[in-house]
């Protein structure tokens, strides 16, 4: 039998509190997330790599909140008024895209000032500290450098594997046994590569019509690896 064409249509992941997994690596990341009122003038940074649970974080804190959620890279002076209520919330996410963006800068400026003019919380997601961003706007630099942070560490083999096994299960697949051992030993401890290679194994089992078993699980993982 030929290859199969690999569709993917899988269940999302799910992003709700309930399925966020609290470990030390994010302990104090949550402690913060469930004390808005401790967050200094109402703002809060998380910093994190890709797939460190900043997105799930900023998900369930804003339906838990209440709070619009929008894009940095997307944001624009024309559409700030909209987003930010008073007494409300507002999720920024990815705001290291702002960088270099003029508009954006712009934007993210404006959002801070309003944030500020209708006491509204703010909660801002960045892959690093804002010096990194490479922002020209100097008002918006003070202001991002002067902001509560708070970085969500690298997971530990724990977190690395119960995040393997609920990736898993978000796409409704049941590894063989030894999978997750086998892959937690061997990868880095980056739970964007864990959502990647998942990913990728189950293109692979789709394709080639195979369970998930240890074989192809590594091979899926060389070739991650061997891409870069």
């Amino acid at each position: 039998m030929g290859r199969q064409l690999a569709l993917d249509l899988r269940t999302p992941a799910s992003l709700g509190r309930n399925d966020f997994l609290p470990a030390p690596s994010n302990a104090t990341a949550l402690a913060m997330l469930d004390r808005p009122g401790d967050w200094p003038q109402g703002r809060l940074m998380l910093i994190g790599p890709d797939g460190s649970g900043k997105s799930h974080m900023a998900a369930f804190w804003a339906a838990e909140n209440g709070a619009r959620r929008a894009r940095a890279s997307a944001l624009r002076d024309e559409t700030c008024d909209a987003l930010v209520d008073p007494m409300g919330a507002l999720v920024v996410e990815d705001a290291h895209r702002a960088g270099g963006a003029a508009g954006a800068e712009r934007a993210l400026f404006h959002l801070w000032n309003l944030a500020a003019e209708r006491q509204a919380l703010l909660l801002i997601t960045a892959r690093t500290p804002p010096r990194d961003w490479g922002l020209a706007l100097p008002d918006l630099a003070s202001r991002m450098a002067s902001m509560a942070a708070v970085r969500l560490d690298p997971p530990d083999e724990d977190l690395l594997a119960a995040v393997l096994v609920k990736l898993f299960a978000d796409r409704q697949l049941m590894p063989g046994a030894g999978v997750i051992e086998a892959l937690v030993r061997r990868m880095d401890r980056d739970l964007g590569l864990a959502r990647r290679l998942v990913s990728r194994i189950d293109q692979s089992a789709l394709a080639q019509g195979r369970a998930v078993t240890r074989p192809l699980a590594l091979s899926a993982l060389q070739i991650l690896t061997d891409e870069g």
